[in-house]
């Protein structure tokens, strides 16, 4: 895969799919698409407090920072997501930093509100 690192201020409302693989039996790849960009960061959050709230059943409310989040994503055998780039009329592929670089930038812009 090529990933790039640019990504217009269109792209963040363009179709995007969620590639998970959560371990290295290709049988546990799945994946998720999406109306944005924006709703696909929030899925990678939805992912990992449904994995927190399996650990722990009996907890009423579940925290989290940041850090735990990334942990969770690195520790994934794979995640990538592709995003419908609407000029070229293709997908175009983002890794795992990515990623997190964008739902930092996301909680960032969420708490400031």
């Amino acid at each position: 895969y090529y990933y790039t690192n640019n990504l217009r201020m269109s792209s963040s409302n363009s179709h995007t799919i969620l590639l998970v693989q959560p371990s290295h039996k290709p049988t546990s790849r799945t994946y998720c698409d999406f109306e944005t960009l924006t709703e696909a960061l929030e899925g990678v959050c939805k992912i990992y407090e449904e994995h927190l709230k399996e650990l722990n059943p009996s907890s009423l409310s579940i925290t989290y920072d940041i850090s735990q989040l990334f942990d969770f994503i690195d520790d994934l055998s794979d995640m990538a997501c592709l995003i419908f780039n609407r000029d070229q009329r293709t997908y175009e592929p983002k890794d795992k930093e990515w990623i997190k670089e964008k739902i930092y930038a996301l909680l960032r812009k969420q708490a400031g509100k």
